[in-house]
């Protein structure tokens, strides 16, 4: 909003165009409304405070002026008979009208507004700036808390699977190649007592499956393969996937079979095997 328009629209000298637009600007900023109260009041109290009183004797004169020339306009004084009446301070018959002195534009409000205003806009693009800033600032403190919560995460994890490793209650089960795929072997981890099992994806070696299949893994139980569920193996495979519990177990195998796993396995492709 332009310098000093607040000023020539209280004191009504502005388009149609531009009061509307300050009656607008007006609605929707209390600062803007509340500067326009103070420079209406300033106005005010600048016009009280150089308000010239005329002289006492000069109402009188008036009022009986009024009684007797009522209807003809021609009986009144002139101004200059009056204003050289006053400064002669002759007592005339004649009612004496002092003109007051034309006020003057206080350019203090104008230049104080505009401060004020300069101030103002300063003051909103700090704070939204600020705002922004912290805004982002929030972000990246959340990113960053994720991040470390995942980082946590892995580290727990990882330090599972060391215990894994270290704990006694867990057997290590080695699982080598058959004869359909000499090269192949994994490591399977058993706790008995809880009867947890865990597929050591990091050592793995088996070639990685097709989207067709997967791998199964069995336990032999009494005599019976029972499956332990089923598994991917990928070149990028790290750390270690839990499997279906099982108590008791003679021995661990896998097979490759169609994605999803089957009821019973297929000799022909089994991969890998190992006995407890």
């Amino acid at each position: 909003m332009e310098t000093g328009i607040l000023e020539l629209y209280v004191l009504g000298d502005i388009s149609p165009e531009e009061k509307a637009r300050v009656e607008e600007m007006a609605s929707k900023y209390p600062e803007i409304r509340a500067e326009i109260t103070a420079i209406e009041k300033g106005l005010e109290a600048y016009a009280s405070e150089n308000a010239v009183e005329p002289p006492a004797h000069l109402r009188d004169r008036v009022l009986n002026s009024l009684l007797t020339t009522f209807a003809d306009d021609n009986k009144f004084p002139t101004r200059e008979f009056l204003e050289n009446d006053i400064d002669d301070e002759v007592d005339e018959p004649a009612g004496k009208v002092i003109a007051l002195p034309a006020a003057k534009a206080n350019s203090f409000y104008k230049y104080a507004f505009a401060a004020c205003l300069v101030a103002l806009i300063a003051s909103l693009a700090a704070i939204y700036s600020l705002n922004a800033r912290l805004n982002d600032s929030y972000g990246q403190i959340a990113s960053l808390q994720q991040r470390n919560q995942s980082f946590a995460n892995q580290v727990n994890y990882m330090q599972g699977e060391i215990d894994i490793f270290h704990d006694p209650a867990y057997k290590l089960v080695h699982l080598q190649g058959t004869p359909k795929s000499p090269a192949s072997a994994m490591t399977v981890a058993w706790n008995p007592a809880k009867k947890k099992v865990m597929v050591d994806m990091q050592d793995m070696k088996l070639p990685a499956n097709d989207q067709e299949h997967q791998y199964q893994l069995w336990a032999i139980v009494a005599g019976k393969p029972v499956s332990l569920g089923v598994f991917d193996a990928k070149a990028d495979s790290t750390g270690m996937i839990p499997m279906d519990q099982v108590a008791n177990a003679a021995a661990f195998a896998v097979t490759l079979e169609k994605r999803g796993g089957v009821q019973n396995p297929t000799m022909s492709q089994m991969m890998v095997i190992a006995s407890i």
